[in-house]
């Protein structure tokens, strides 16, 4: 007997908890889930999980006719740790700005953004747009430069103390524990890391005055590079220093703006301030002392919060990643898989899997099976035949509440649409006829019908293929192959090219291609292959390909012969 949907459908558990925990939270008020992300740099398919998540459930929630408010936190007041791998600047170096927040660091070279944080969040939002990610974006910097946070700033330095007994507990942990063995730099697996603060682990520090969970940024030169070295509760009077440039002043807390809380303490209480019930988190936060962990009893004893519903997320890994992506930082981003692939299969990679299972995102020859597996799965789903689950999943790719999500009219194949534009090299004409003889009942009118996919298809094509693996048809006969044909060899080329008129239509190549060694070995039509069979058959490939395009492989036999056409493949076949 099937399982049902809630049974099996890790977004519909996880919407039933989150609607109860937040009526017990706070009834009648819309439920709040979150994700965070860090306009360091370019932000890529791991962080991506960290968005799809919260949004998937989201999702549900509004399907189910209840308001939900899911907030993405730009750490865009984070500090400029290091400069990203390919980003340039005018100068060539980004080092002097090492330290200053994300929004206070020049944009790279020939963006149109004001600085480094909204040209990398510029990118992500048009891929959630693409994605139908709907998101009310809050910035780090407008919430801390406009005073948002200043009350939970001040309660956080009137309970200093108290943080840092707390945090000194995992500080205890974390040096008991034993080392983690270091992993292996693999740009292919992406780390879905923390969102948000992930590049850092701060938990403040202790100078002489004692410990402060609240980092200035310099007056003078806008790094974070200072030390609190005076704090007068009664006045709010703050003092600290810079280490960067000397730089030294006494501000009143109440009325500064020019800082924020450290990242252990930043995230609790952004958690009790936004009131969240549910926000995920990297593998990385199962650990003792990080911050997921941490936050928890922050949010509960300091600020009087509770830590949200927050399962942990896995790994996202690459296969074949592209020498594009070298360029851009070396991992790649939403924007990267949304040109190769249309919106609703990148989501179902996302629904599809729980969030504690790692899964893998193609730029390979991989795409062109899951571009299969999403067909017969649509097929399916249009059939009633589908598990519970895989039609959930499915339903959450192909539409959000809002509505369906933009999809190609006619949906041909993924690789097949890839291997006639490597044949074509893209000509709109040439594409067209190749695709309209596809199915000869049902015709191609307009290759807009094959779009956006036959577009994806295209780019990856053009980006992601290596130029020696592209295909390039002969011009003319290969007459010394031809001249050292034997008598069956020869016979099976007469057969095709005799019976090529009729069965001109990929359904019908195919029937051709796979029945002229059977008709060869004096078989049926319809006889069930035997090894020996097969053997045959792959011989008979093996020689189409030479002659077609000068070596024993290729794309799929009855679409290359439709893409080169009858007229040039009699003139080279003919023995």
């Amino acid at each position: 007997m099937a399982q049902s949907s809630t049974e099996t459908d890790w977004v519909s558990r996880f919407a039933d908890d989150v609607i109860a925990e937040s009526e017990r939270r706070a009834p009648g008020k819309p439920v709040v889930v979150a994700s965070g992300l860090s306009p360091s740099g370019p932000i890529h398919l791991g962080n991506l999980r960290e968005v799809m998540t919260p949004h998937l459930v989201a999702d549900e929630i509004r399907r189910r006719g209840r308001e939900v408010r899911h907030l993405v936190s730009w750490d865009d007041y984070d500090r400029y740790r290091k400069v990203p791998a390919g980003v340039q600047g005018v100068d060539g170096t980004w080092a002097e700005h090492i330290g200053k927040p994300l929004t206070s660091v020049p944009a790279p070279s020939g963006s149109p953004h004001p600085n480094w944080a909204e040209h990398f969040k510029a990118a992500m939002a048009e891929s959630l747009a693409e994605l139908g990610v709907e998101y009310d974006p809050v910035s780090q910097t407008e919430q801390y430069t406009s005073g948002a946070y200043r009350e939970q700033v001040l309660h956080a330095m009137r309970h200093r103390a108290r943080i840092d007994g707390i945090l000194d507990q995992y500080r205890t942990k974390a040096k008991a524990s034993p080392k983690k063995q270091q992993k292996p730099v693999d740009e292919a697996e992406l780390e879905a890391a923390e969102g948000s603060g992930a590049a850092s682990e701060d938990d403040g520090g202790g100078g002489s005055a004692g410990y402060f969970p609240y980092k200035p940024y310099c007056g003078n030169c806008e790094k974070d590079l200072t030390t609190v070295t005076e704090y007068v509760e009664a006045t709010t009077e703050l003092t600290y220093s810079c280490a960067a440039c000397g730089f030294s002043e006494t501000v009143r807390l109440s009325e500064f703006n020019r800082g924020k809380l450290v990242w252990k303490v930043d995230w609790p209480m952004r958690w009790a301030y936004e009131g969240v019930i549910f926000e995920p988190s990297g593998v990385d936060h199962s650990s003792p002392g990080s911050s997921f962990v941490v936050g928890g009893q922050i949010v509960r004893e300091v600020f009087d919060g509770v830590q949200p519903i927050g399962p942990m997320y896995a790994f996202v890994g690459i296969s074949g990643m592209a020498k594009m992506s070298s360029s851009r930082g070396g991992v790649p981003t939403p924007a990267d898989a949304l040109k190769i692939m249309e919106a609703p299969l990148l989501r179902w990679l996302y629904a599809r899997r729980k969030p504690n299972q790692a899964f893998k995102i193609a730029f390979d020859q991989e795409i062109q099976r899951l571009y299969d597996e999403w067909d017969r799965l649509e097929s399916r789903v249009a059939e009633g035949a589908a598990l519970p689950a895989d039609a959930a999943a499915y339903a959450r790719a192909a539409r959000t509440a809002a509505g369906e999500l933009p999809r190609t009219p006619r949906p041909l194949p993924y690789r097949t649409l890839a291997s006639v534009v490597d044949i074509t090299a893209g000509h709109d004409e040439q594409t067209l006829r190749i695709l309209s003889e596809l199915d000869p009942a049902n015709p191609l009118s307009s290759l807009d019908e094959a779009r956006p996919r036959l577009d994806r298809a295209e780019n990856w094509i053009t980006t992601q293929v290596p130029a020696e693996a592209r295909t390039v048809v002969r011009c003319e006969p290969d007459a010394e192959l031809l001249d050292s044909l034997g008598d069956d060899a020869r016979e099976s080329l007469r057969l095709l090219l005799e019976r090529l008129d009729t069965h001109w239509s990929l359904d019908g190549l195919t029937t051709l291609v796979y029945g002229v060694p059977k008709v060869m070995a004096g078989l049926d039509p319809d006889a069930k292959p035997t090894p020996e069979l097969k053997a045959a058959q792959r011989a008979f490939f093996a020689l189409l390909y030479r002659l077609l395009v000068g070596r024993e492989t290729g794309p799929r036999l009855p679409t290359l012969l439709l893409a080169v056409g009858a007229d040039r493949v009699r003139k080279l076949l003919a023995a």
